[in-house]
């Protein structure tokens, strides 16, 4: 008997449902923010940098799926690859075999990737990480790992071990025996190391949260550090990997850092199958599987399926023929120097600092007294809710999507595909400019928009 079943006539049914479906069976704090917000928008289509909604309109992404849509959404190569692959019917986890894509993949990633021999392949950014802690900790026999205040790596048990937010980690103790240091702090990381017991510093060159960038000099200089004292060093490239900021990895911005393992995810899936790879020093692999009776100490079920090679393979081609990197480098240059040049016009606007389309948008306390009033009025209802009130309007008054950067940060991140151009920066400049101008005003709309969310922090305490 043949199954039927209409994927298209069930959204047509039901699609209006989202929202309502969304709070009764999922998260349903999801939907009630995003209706407090003005979020809780339809939409129905997408490609490239772009959504329609049901009206038609088209929105501007500058927010890629928290990253994970780096070729933008539907891009016709990685599409093409996933039909063929399907169409291929492939004996596919069979787990008693080798299938020639999970190969082909991880010797393609590393001919990006210098110093690096072996690829683990799991299903996200998350367990890409705790990949890289398992490994470390077995290889150097130590159980602690560092890691960076403010840092993010996850949100299961082992990476949630090295996160530096508290409002992740509250309630979900204990956790693994590891150790904040701060980004850049050198001293710290080596009074930690004189312990003996470190086994690796987990660092993201460029923080997610804010957008901090490792100072220069820093990967290296720690590098050396961990080295002398027998620990590795674990670049999480999970969002700024693969293009993101201007070169293939964040930490090939600094010449001579050559990480242990890397961690990468997100852009490898093309925005389709969801994908994460762990690379590492082949001594560190062979340690770990260091015999047959150890061929199955690390896996994952779903781990090298083919949809997810396929895609990945995909996304690498993309990158090489069309340029990707060399586009996010000098299409994010200049994205972020129209914006740097709006800090002096702007006193709300205290700094514009990235690499390549990773960008951060720091807002702070202005001189003027009558801004200095409201804005001292927000940060004493909770602070993050000046950039929430920009946000906002680029959502609502000019269709692009962005997003805060963090909890109690007053910082916007920009995260666009990879693919935006000339035509993007002039949009996205031209409403970041008007909604500044407002916000300036000392009235209107967006201090209004202010006011609602003072009483929504207040009622939420």
């Amino acid at each position: 008997m043949t199954s039927e079943f209409d994927l298209g006539r069930l959204l047509a049914e039901r699609g209006a449902e989202r929202y309502e479906l969304h709070t009764k069976y999922l998260n349903h704090q999801l939907p009630r923010m995003l209706h407090t917000i003005g979020f809780d928008k339809v939409y129905e289509r997408a490609e490239g940098a772009y959504f329609w909604d049901a009206d038609g309109e088209d929105h501007l992404d500058m927010l890629a799926g928290f990253g994970v849509m780096g070729l933008g959404r539907h891009h016709p190569v990685v599409r093409k690859a996933l039909h063929d692959v399907l169409d291929a019917q492939l004996a596919d986890l069979t787990r008693f075999d080798c299938q020639p894509l999970p190969g082909l993949l991880a010797e393609r990633l590393l001919t990006h990737s210098p110093h690096l021999d072996r690829v683990f392949f799991g299903n996200s950014g998350t367990e890409a990480v705790e990949t890289a802690l398992k490994f470390a900790r077995f290889v150097t026999g130590r159980p602690r790992v560092l890691y960076c205040d403010h840092a993010f790596h996850g949100l299961t048990t082992g990476s949630l071990s090295v996160n530096g937010e508290s409002g992740f980690r509250d309630g979900f103790a204990p956790l693994l025996p590891d150790t904040a240091v701060p980004l850049g702090d050198l001293d710290a990381l080596a009074r930690e190391l004189k312990k003996g017991d470190v086994a690796a510093l987990i660092v993201e060159p460029i923080q997610g949260k804010g957008v901090h960038e490792a100072p220069p000099g820093y990967l290296r200089a720690a590098q050396e550090l961990l080295h002398k004292h027998k620990a590795l060093l674990i670049a999480d490239e999970v969002q700024t990997g693969l293009g993101r900021t201007g070169d293939f990895y964040a930490y090939q911005h600094e010449e001579g850092v050559e990480p242990d393992l890397v961690c990468v995810a997100k852009a490898l899936s093309g925005g389709y199958v969801p994908v994460g790879a762990t690379l590492g020093k082949d001594w560190i692999f062979k340690k770990v599987y260091s015999s047959m009776d150890r061929v199955l100490v690390h896996s994952a079920s779903f781990g090298s399926n083919a949809q997810a090679m396929a895609a990945g393979l995909a996304v690498l081609s993309v990158m090489e023929n069309e340029q990707i990197v060399a586009n996010a480098r000098a299409t994010g240059e200049q994205l972020r120097s129209r914006l740097a040049a709006l800090v002096g016009k702007y006193e709300l606007l205290a700094d514009v600092r990235g690499r390549g389309l990773m960008i951060g948008i720091e807002f702070g306390r202005p001189d003027s007294l009558k801004l200095r009033g409201r804005w001292t009025m927000l940060q004493a209802a909770r602070k993050g809710l000046f950039a929430q009130m920009v946000v906002v309007p680029l959502l609502r008054r000019h269709r692009i999507l962005t997003q805060v950067s963090g909890d109690h940060l007053e910082v916007i991140k920009l995260i666009p595909p990879l693919i935006i151009g000339e035509r993007e920066v002039d949009r996205f400049v031209d409403a970041f400019t008007e909604v500044m101008d407002d916000a300036h005003s000392g009235g209107g709309l967006m201090w209004d928009f202010g006011k609602t969310l003072i009483k929504q922090a207040v009622a939420n305490r």
